[in-house]
């Protein structure tokens, strides 16, 4: 496994770097860190460089690294990179894992306009899919993406984000409520980047509905880091909004014993339309494994399936009211919300178990990657 460092990741390595990375086995598994260090609250220009500082290390380990497969995972697309000079120049099988449609994403929410920018990623874009011999969606729109650039469909396979059933179903998780959240508080979290995709400023503006109603007991915990959480932070204490509470970014132990005592999950993303159907967020997978509600504000394929199973709340986009309205649904109607949580949990347990979906992701790539493979392309 070939990786960056992450503030609150843990690779398991814990000696020096040496020029530039450490490695060594973790669990079994051979790990290669390099030294680059990312934050959600990086700049474009930051995280470009990052990018491709990973890129350009990870093609020299695909170039001289003994394996069998390399398997890449987006974002950023770049990563697809040291997958097409395995393929092209090592005949090696390559697994491409599409987590956002870029240049798609970027473009639709207005943080790269360049054209020229635009059209190397769109060709980078065309370049990793068709070397990929097996390419994982985690999104319906994704998929439909993938094949837009040309892709065959028995090469594509919809595997989405899985829920942790053993991290955060464990009985024996003690509940965690921050300073702040009284013990009959209906307890709505967001666990993720506060940044431009987000939309948090959502969930400040139903909150300043919620405090203008005088519901005080309702109140929204916001975790995780991000570009724009000094910004969203300084308007939460501009208005003064005591019902909004933001804490930093904890580990996935910490994480389970937060959603083991809250009541709600948010899952909030800006209204742009790309988004319906291209995502495939790791909080809403998180939220059912607890079996917690999701209260969801945007359209798309994971409000249909909050629609369907009845495991929360599919609120329109741009619409306070209506957000703040759930919310106080849930806080008065304890009984249905319980009911809303057997529904999240028998979701992820019968649809999402992340220990199902690997075993169909191994059974799919390892079916269509075999050493005949090279031979009927080349045919």
């Amino acid at each position: 496994m070939v990786c960056g460092s992450y503030g609150v990741g843990d690779t398991g390595l814990n000696g020096p770097f040496v020029r530039g990375r450490r490695e060594g086995l973790v669990e079994g598994l051979r790990v290669i860190e390099f030294q680059l260090s990312y934050s959600n609250s990086d700049g474009f220009l930051t995280r470009s460089k990052t990018f491709a500082q990973f890129a350009l290390g990870s093609i020299g380990i695909a170039m001289r690294g003994r394996y069998d497969l390399l398997f890449a995972t987006t974002t950023p697309l770049t990563a697809g990179i040291p997958g097409i000079f395995a393929r092209w120049l090592r005949r090696k099988p390559f697994v491409f894992e599409v987590r956002d449609l870029w240049p798609e994403l970027p473009r639709a929410m207005g943080v790269i306009t360049s054209p020229v920018l635009l059209a190397l990623m769109s060709v980078l874009e065309w370049a990793s899919y068709r070397s990929a011999h097996r390419l994982i969606g985690l999104s319906p729109g994704i998929c439909q993406g993938i094949r837009k650039r040309g892709v065959a469909n028995n090469r594509i396979l919809m595997v989405p984000n899985g829920s942790d059933l053993c991290i955060f179903d464990d009985k024996a998780v003690v509940p965690w409520r921050p300073e702040g959240v009284r013990e009959g508080d209906l307890m709505a979290i967001f666990t993720g980047t506060h940044g431009l995709a987000n939309g948090l400023d959502a969930a400040l503006d139903a909150a300043a509905v919620l405090q203008t109603r005088g519901r005080n007991d309702i109140k929204l915990v916001l975790v995780g880091d991000g570009k724009l959480k000094p910004q969203l932070k300084a308007r939460a204490q501009e208005e003064g909004l005591k019902n909004v509470l933001f804490l930093d970014s904890v580990g996935k132990a910490r994480l389970a014993q937060l959603m083991a005592a809250a009541d709600l999950g948010m899952q909030i993303l800006d209204n742009i339309p790309a988004f319906y159907y291209g995502t495939s967020p790791n909080k809403f997978f998180d939220y059912i494994a607890a079996g917690l509600p999701v209260l969801n504000n945007y359209p798309g394929w994971l409000a249909d399936l909050i629609n369907e199973s009845g495991c929360g709340f599919p609120v329109p986009p741009n619409d306070p009211e209506a957000f703040a309205n759930a919310l106080i649904c849930a806080a008065d109607d304890r009984g249905a919300l319980a009911k809303m949580s057997l529904s999240a949990r028998d979701l992820a347990a019968n649809r999402f178990d992340r220990a199902r979906l690997a075993a169909q992701w191994v059974n799919w790539v390892v079916d269509g990657i075999n050493p005949k493979c090279e031979a009927k392309e080349s045919a």
